[in-house]
């Protein structure tokens, strides 16, 4: 998540970015001086990978799960797209764009660049632009989402900039899959689950979240956040198995959904007035209007979390770490947050450590009494301030290597479908200048 003002500048803060990697293994950070990874395998020590002070403010930095690949753009480059192998220090190749880089994601077949009216499907083994989608509705938060399945390998991104349509297509057979009706509002955020199969929405009213299948569109599951208010969701995140769903906002609540299917109860008759009043009200559902009878079939948050701060952009993700499920935050505070979520029970969360993105970590105790405003308030995108520059440019084909760990650890190989990874088979990369 871009964390940078229009400005271009992020405050107080050293922070510009911040992102989990496709399978929450690790943290990527770009900040005014270069960028970091962190393992996310412990919770009392936030390990740094790797740092790179070459490269000045940077405001994207991705990486390919736990390999050596990542994706690099600069505030003084906006419109230039860096791909390099960070463990040997070498730029692999570049490309230039007409427009502001927006966002830029990662799977093991396709690199997607978006620009604020295009996207840009690059094949990942040699990077060559295999299609465009052009004129699409203007789009200057960079929204889309990426799946990191092979076997349902699908981009989604708006498809309206006045209303909440999707577009979902097909990065691998390079066509239009759907297009779901999923707001009144426009969109706000987008995730797919690990397998690719399902979708999760919300617009800019952000009262609403929604499950929809994948590609047939069908909606599966409906959560409301809240009645009271209306907030801004900064992101949406599924665990890896796809049970549980969190939703982060711009204010201090952070909602976590269970994707279960509510069993059919055998009808008995109530025994009080309570419950003949509650079984009243069921029935006459069915003649209230659409928008008041769907508040009462939507789920409710199964678990929250209270963050110590409002107002901030955040990202959030659901990782398992040391075998117990937990909800991370990377705010732009500057630090990240690590909470326990209770399978059985939920309720509100528990937290365990706050871990300053420069390393350094804070017992929790020592984090509840800080207030909101004591840590700097970073604004919305940076897009508006860049200007237009060159045409896209070609690329050659590049090589590099996966390891196991987030640390380190043996190549491995994934499906025939997807990229062969191999450490000692490595070609040395190229270095290409289309400055």
């Amino acid at each position: 998540m871009n964390l940078a003002s229009q400005s271009g500048e992020a405050g107080c803060s050293q922070l510009l970015f911040a992102n989990f990697n496709q399978d929450n293994t690790s943290l990527a950070v770009g900040t005014k001086s270069g960028y970091k990874f962190f393992s996310l395998s412990s919770v009392d020590k936030l390990e740094q990978i790797y740092e790179c002070t070459d490269t000045e403010d940077v405001c994207i930095v991705e990486r390919l799960f736990s390999s050596s690949l990542v994706a690099i753009v600069s505030l003084k480059a906006p419109r230039k797209l860096k791909v390099c192998h960070f463990k040997k220090g070498t730029e692999i190749c570049n490309y230039s764009y007409s427009n502001t880089i927006l966002a830029v994601k990662l799977n093991r077949q396709r690199l997607i660049v978006c620009l604020e009216e295009s996207l840009y499907i690059h094949n990942i083994r040699d990077m060559k632009v295999l299609h465009t989608i052009r004129e699409t509705p203007p789009n200057p938060s960079g929204l889309c989402a990426l799946s990191i399945s092979n076997d349902n390998c699908y981009l989604a991104y708006p498809g309206s900039a006045t209303i909440g349509e999707v577009q979902v297509f097909d990065t691998v057979n390079l066509r239009a899959a759907n297009m779901i009706p999923a707001h009144d509002s426009p969109l706000a955020a987008l995730a797919f689950d690990a397998s690719g199969t399902k979708l999760a929405t919300a617009s800019e009213k952000g009262t609403v979240i929604r499950v929809f299948s994948i590609p047939e569109g069908q909606k599966l599951f409906e959560f409301r956040r809240g009645v009271k208010r209306c907030v801004s969701i900064c992101s949406l995140a599924f665990s890896m198995e796809g049970l549980y769903l969190s939703a982060s906002s711009n204010t201090e609540t952070v909602h976590i959904f269970k994707l279960e299917t509510q069993r059919e109860k055998p009808q008995e008759e109530p025994t009080t007035w309570t419950g003949y009043f509650g079984k009243v009200l069921m029935a006459s559902t069915t003649y209230l209007p659409a928008q008041v009878s769907e508040m009462f079939t939507q789920g409710r948050a199964f678990a929250t979390v209270r963050l110590p701060f409002s107002g901030h952009k955040n990202i959030c993700a659901l990782a398992i770490i040391q075998k117990i499920p937990r909800l991370l935050v990377a705010a732009a505070d500057g630090y990240l947050y690590l909470y326990n979520l209770d399978p059985q029970e939920g309720g509100e969360c528990t937290l365990m450590k706050q871990h300053k993105l420069d390393g350094s970590a804070e017992p929790a105790n020592e984090i509840l009494e800080q207030t909101a405003h004591e840590r700097p308030l970073v604004a919305q995108t940076y897009s508006a301030a860049v200007a237009k520059g060159k045409n896209l440019c070609p690329s050659s084909p590049i090589s590099y290597s996966e390891d196991q760990g987030a640390v380190g650890g043996a190549g491995v190989e994934d499906d025939m479908n997807a990229l062969h990874l191999d450490e000692e088979n490595e070609q040395p990369p190229l270095i290409l200048e289309t400055d």
